[in-house]
């Protein structure tokens, strides 16, 4: 299946599996990452049928689908969430990349009523200006299976660019040459707010908000520091973890 013009974004899919689990961010079997290759078409992690779960994600287990989910799945099923993916990628065209996960600090802030401020600053630059512009939350607590149930999670989350599902998880997309890598680490960025935030509420939450000067001091330090960096980062952990796919 991952041969030719596919290789390079079989196994970029299959790394985000792997790094999104390494950071506790995918527990088990649950979770999935989809890349936009065609106008009607996606590559998107697949259960296989030795299935393992996330952290041990293979190339083969990247299917090359159309929106509907039909394609060379030749033993593999998709996920039953594919309406997460098919409704964002048919709905924005500037998605090109899909991440659903289930962080735990996600889903004990959203269950808590926990609100996700920007009480931090320089620490995550990324995550404070997610804060700063609020994570939209698609409120039911299901499994998103049906085009429709997509189509309300699409108009929950807007033109942002990460979503929290209400207990359940959450959904993130990137754009451009680098997708998968940019919804990778902002899923990694809002399960950094959303710990900072439970635990600031454990401590009383004390913490005041970003001051506007204080955020006048926070560039944005572009995509090519802010996620790809961050993206090697992980993948060297899992090298490190003997977990690489090399």
């Amino acid at each position: 299946m991952c041969q030719g013009s596919y290789r390079v974004s079989c196994r970029t899919v299959a790394l985000a599996c792997r790094i999104l689990a390494n950071a506790g961010l995918a527990e088990d079997i649950l979770g999935h990452v989809s890349v936009r290759v065609g106008a009607d078409t996606m590559l998107v992690r697949c259960r296989g049928p030795e299935e393992r779960g996330l952290l041990f994600t293979l190339e083969d287990d990247i299917r090359l689908v159309d929106l509907a989910g039909a394609g060379d799945l030749d033993g593999w099923s998709v996920p039953s969430e594919l309406p997460i993916h098919a409704e964002l990628l048919l709905a924005r065209p500037d998605v090109d990349a899909v991440v659903h996960c289930h962080p735990p600090s996600v889903l004990a802030a959203a269950l808590a009523g926990v609100e996700l401020r920007p009480v931090f600053g320089a620490y995550n630059i990324p995550a404070a200006r997610m804060a700063l512009d609020g994570v939209p939350v698609y409120p039911r607590k299901i499994l998103v299976r049906r085009p429709e149930l997509g189509r309300e999670l699409v108009a929950a989350m807007g033109a942002a660019p990460v979503c929290v599902l209400n207990g359940h998880g959450i959904a993130t997309v990137g754009s451009g040459p680098y997708a998968v890598e940019q919804a990778v680490v902002r899923a990694l960025n809002l399960d950094v707010l959303a710990r900072v935030s439970v635990e600031q509420a454990l401590l009383g939450d004390r913490a005041e908000d970003l001051t506007p000067e204080d955020i006048a001091e926070l560039p944005d330090l572009g995509s090519a520091f802010n996620d790809l960096n961050v993206w090697r980062h992980h993948v060297a952990r899992l090298r490190h973890a003997g977990l690489d796919l090399d």
